[in-house]
């Protein structure tokens, strides 16, 4: 059965009650907004455990930053503490564990305030990001005794034995003392 229209009186009450466009919804709660924002913009500048690495010796001190070296911070559930993971050298991790409370301290003071409620301690090699200091090349010996050294070896013949004869040589003679202090 077809329906019958409404008058031109009618519609034009029916208009002036009813709204005809939707409602706009309202905006999202700021926070819910700006969640994947701060979610990346965390993972990109925060201070995870490589910001920790590279000032972990004034952090922990020189003795603990020795033995340890920072791994992972994971982030706690729901907002919570993170958790900190260390590797440590060896045997030196039962001296670290009972150092934990002062490393949690430290940590904190250097993150914000329990930033890191866990310490997680992991026994291994230490892999060191510091530059090692150039080796110092040791003095050449003295023009009398390099001559006394090859002297002594003259009948040796040419070739790798023969360097490696005067490299120790050399070696021997420059932690020698002198002849005139023995």
């Amino acid at each position: 059965m077809p329906r019958e229209l409404p008058s031109t009186e009618e519609a034009l009450r029916i208009l002036r009650t009813k709204r005809t466009r939707p409602l706009t919804r309202p905006p999202p709660p700021a926070g819910r907004a700006l969640r994947g924002y701060l979610k990346t913009m965390d993972e990109r500048f925060s201070q995870g455990a490589d910001a920790l690495a590279v000032r972990w010796r004034e952090i922990v001190g020189p003795e603990i930053a020795r033995r340890t070296e920072p791994v992972k911070l994971a982030k706690g559930r729901a907002g919570g503490p993170s958790s900190l993971e260390i590797r440590v050298a060896g045997p030196a991790a039962a001296i670290i564990q009972h150092q934990a409370h002062e490393i949690l301290a430290r940590v904190n003071l250097f993150l914000g305030a329990e930033a890191v409620g866990k310490l997680r301690i992991v026994q291994g090699p230490l892999r060191r990001t510091e530059p090692q200091p150039p080796r110092r090349r040791a003095a050449p010996l003295d023009a009398a005794l390099e001559a006394r050294l090859a002297q002594e070896l003259a009948t040796t013949p040419e070739g790798r034995l023969k360097d490696a004869l005067m490299a120790l040589g050399r070696g021997v003679l420059r932690r020698a003392p002198p002849a005139s202090e023995r």
